[in-house]
């Protein structure tokens, strides 16, 4: 075991400089503007029901859900600065049967991230496709656009510090961090530590074929404050394959999947989507 750990190491030295090359310059981009038509399962609501996240807390449905993702990076040698918005709404209306009409929130975010990053190190493109590695910092801001019916607005605050992969042909992002949260929802506010991992892949499958697929892992290891909605972890994973229509219109059958344990909740939670994205995309300046 211990050789063959020698014999990758090497291997990967082998195929390592310092980062002193790459794009440079700002890259202003809309990487998504979707809208999805989904079907979704949820199971163990009634655990979850006073928990500011919807993923938890919907019914099973049918449901159109719209979304955004918006980037400005900023390319320098040495470092890489990131910026991105991301946005998530879907509400959905349930007629049952002999029953009152009933409006469901499905899905609802806000979150508006910046962050640091070193270029240590560039790993050329014939070992798993190239990426560069180095560490990184960010700080970012979670909300909602509409407060929940028997919950707060969720309000976060969330700063996070590791180490990790990024800007390769495959791995877009792979790291491991810290996280500090300062959390506004619920009174008393409460600081929270954790630790993440998650990673970001994107594999071409022919030509206007793409496979996307990222993961987060968060594990929540001490609170300043308790209350009865606090998270022991939580997981999320999206899968989908964007098919080129037209220039920058694609069309995705996808699949996302949101699970969760609450600290004094028995079952956890889940959430899963399944359905078909349209989106658009656009690169307003590319760095070079």
């Amino acid at each position: 075991m211990k050789k063959l750990l020698y014999v990758m190491l090497l291997v990967l030295a082998a195929h390592t400089a310092f980062a002193q090359d790459g794009k440079l310059g700002w890259q202003v981009e809309l990487k998504k503007l979707a809208l999805d038509l989904t079907s979704t399962e949820v199971k163990n609501a009634q655990d979850y029901q006073g928990f500011s996240d919807a993923r938890l807390t919907s019914d099973s449905q049918m449901l159109m859900r719209g979304s955004w993702d918006s980037i400005a990076d900023y390319h320098a040698e040495h470092f890489l600065w990131n910026n991105e918005l991301v946005m998530e709404y879907g509400r959905t209306k349930i007629r049952p049967v002999d029953d009152d009409t009933i409006t469901n929130e499905n899905a609802d975010k806000i979150l508006l991230t910046t962050g640091y990053t070193q270029r240590l190190w560039k790993v050329d493109e014939d070992f798993l496709g190239g990426f560069e590695a180095g560490p990184f910092a960010n700080i970012g801001y979670e909300t909602e656009f509409t407060k929940p019916n028997d919950s707060p607005r969720k309000r976060i605050l969330r700063g996070m510090a590791g180490a990790k992969l990024f800007e390769g042909k495959y791995i877009k992002s792979l790291y491991a961090a810290l996280v500090g949260e300062r959390d506004f929802t619920y009174e008393p506010y409460a600081s929270k530590l954790a630790w993440e991992t998650g990673f970001k892949l994107e594999l071409p499958v022919r030509e206007g074929v793409m496979f996307k697929w990222d993961a987060m892992y968060r594990d929540y290891l001490d609170t300043t404050e308790k209350h009865p909605t606090d998270l022991d972890w939580e997981f999320e994973t999206n899968a989908r394959l964007d098919v080129q229509l037209y220039k920058n219109l694609y069309v995705a059958p996808f699949i996302s999947y949101y699970t969760a344990q609450g600290k004094y909740v028995g079952p956890r939670g889940e959430n899963v989507y399944v359905g078909i994205s349209f989106s658009f995309n656009h690169i307003f300046h590319e760095a070079k």
